[in-house]
């Protein structure tokens, strides 16, 4: 008997040794904080990232922004560990115009960039002289360019790189559009007063507006979005640690049921 109650005991033991690792926080840091924008990037948190890692014995904190820049600088700065935001291309451009040290380390299901009705329903009633609202960051704002391109409603220059293009590489306004360049989180607002919008998908969904709404979405599959951190953190068992809960299967299967129609990160195929 006593020898069956010590040899329980050992596999007892060596279960949690085992199981111990994959469920232990990184003893050096206790609390996570993420910065999302407001809307899917937010309720991924909220409702799958947060407790698997929880579970862990992490405390993780969020926190929402309403623009493209805070995030970055306050991740640079130390008040965020990790933002969920942007993609790689905006990234990239942001890094480098304020000689920031971050890096990306995982994608995230992303809602494509669309085209949504304002006061006109449907892509034959454009006409000369319709109203276009679109994103003023450079980044997003190409996209924009791009996709009024693949309607044939403008024509950019030929060579262009489509990632940078600016109001100065249409070479030709067929439609005549005027375009009306606003903060992303003012776009679904603008619906009313334009004739189409070009909405950001996060902010499309955080205002209530379905993706299936969309007259029209991005054809591109490079502007998927990222979970970036200190280039410095990108090795550290906290770090290591969210980005395995981003690309569990738990997260994943979550995701899928929810967000049905998304662009799922690579690595998930």
């Amino acid at each position: 008997m006593r020898r069956f109650v010590i040899k329980a005991l050992a596999v007892s033991c060596l279960g949690l040794a085992i199981a111990g690792p994959a469920l232990a926080a990184d003893p050096a840091k206790k609390e996570i904080v993420i910065g999302t924008t407001v809307g899917d990037f937010g309720d991924m948190v909220k409702q799958s990232i947060k407790p698997i890692l929880e579970k862990q014995g992490y405390a993780v904190k969020l926190v929402e922004f309403t623009d493209y820049v805070r995030p970055n600088m306050a991740l640079q700065e130390g008040a965020l560990d990790v933002n969920v935001f942007q993609h790689k291309p905006y990234l990239d451009n942001f890094v480098k115009e304020h000689k920031l040290s971050l890096k990306e380390v995982f994608q995230v299901p992303t809602a494509p960039l669309g085209i949504y009705p304002g006061k006109l329903k449907s892509l034959k009633d454009v006409k000369e002289g319709s109203t276009i609202s679109a994103p003023n960051d450079p980044s997003n704002f190409a996209r924009a360019l791009v996709m009024l391109s693949d309607l044939g409603w403008v024509k950019l220059k030929p060579g262009i790189n489509p990632l940078t293009a600016s109001e100065r590489d249409i070479a030709q306004n067929v439609k005549k559009l005027k375009i009306v360049q606003l903060e992303a989180a003012q776009l679904p607002r603008s619906r009313n007063d334009v004739d189409f919008a070009v909405i950001n998908g996060n902010y499309a969904t955080s205002s209530g507006i379905k993706l299936t709404e969309a007259v029209f979405q991005e054809k591109s599959y490079a502007y998927v979005n990222w979970g970036v951190v200190r280039a410095a953190d990108a090795g550290k068992p906290w770090a290591r640690d969210v980005i395995a809960a981003y690309n569990s299967k738990a997260f994943s299967n979550w995701a899928k049921q929810k967000y049905a129609g998304y662009k799922f990160p690579q690595s998930w195929k």
